[in-house]
């Protein structure tokens, strides 16, 4: 369980910030591209912490709009900094492409539309060890479910944890519920940090202890299962004509 240990007034200093803060997320359900005010791609994260990874991939892919959810008012008040922070670097004072929401996955179809969001990001989930509580764990089918829901034709899930055993019950979840799987990793840094993607707090220190990070990225929408399909035939096309096997490249996060 997490503890933190929160600012006074919080709660006021979310509500002075609507542009990028949202506290009731079930007020924008089908409306999301009008906050945003475009129709480009939505990406969430699903506990996104204090924010490092979120607001990162906000100023790295600017053509993306990206929410970051989790349930703690401390947390969204951390977050908000770290996006600022991010976004005056690049010599702006708001974050035009990012959202904070105050949400929780259990209630994810409340606040999107069937097809509302393209990619969901699972960092770090809490693994839930007990066999008692795997109902909580965010790969659990009914969880999958919920995302199955709100992902769109191109839809993918990414996944990434420190827990060999969250990772083993999310292969196993994922393929129960027939979802294809791509760049399947038992250990992402091995050979040094992936420059392509962007680090959470917790995998910043994880790796720092030489701990191995496990990741994999789930295929969800018609579409996308269609052009991973096409990318799987290519690439085993080429290697026939090469004569050797060869590893797929990875997908840059984006």
């Amino acid at each position: 369980m997490m503890r933190l240990r929160g600012r006074k007034n919080i709660r006021e200093s979310l509500e002075r910030q609507p542009e990028l803060v949202i506290l009731d997320p079930q007020l924008w359900k089908g409306r999301w591209r009008e906050f945003f005010g475009n129709d480009r791609p939505i990406h969430i994260e699903l506990g996104m912490g204090k924010g490092q990874f979120i607001s990162a991939m906000s100023g790295r892919h600017e053509q993306i709009n990206y929410i970051g959810m989790d349930v703690y008012d401390e947390l969204l008040r951390r977050g908000a900094e770290k996006a600022r922070a991010v976004w005056q670097a690049k010599g702006r004072e708001e974050a035009p492409n990012l959202a904070l929401v105050r949400g929780n996955a259990e209630y994810l179809e409340a606040m999107f539309e069937p097809g509302e969001l393209s990619r969901i990001y699972l960092n770090f989930s809490d693994p839930w060890p007990k066999s008692k509580h795997a109902r909580r764990r965010l790969t659990h089918a009914r969880f999958l479910k919920k995302y199955q829901a709100v992902l769109n034709d191109v839809g993918e899930i990414h996944f990434k944890t420190d827990s060999l055993t969250l990772f083993e019950f999310s292969l196993n979840s994922f393929s129960d519920a027939g979802l294809q799987m791509r760049n399947i990793s038992l250990d992402l840094h091995r050979s040094g940090v992936r420059e392509d993607l962007v680090m959470t707090e917790y995998e910043t220190k994880f790796y720092g202890q030489g701990m191995p990070i496990y990741r994999l990225e789930a295929v969800v929408g018609a579409e996308a299962v269609r052009q991973n399909r096409q990318r799987i035939a290519e690439e085993a096309a080429q290697q026939e004509r090469r004569g050797g096997a060869k590893e797929p490249a990875p997908v840059p996060e984006g």
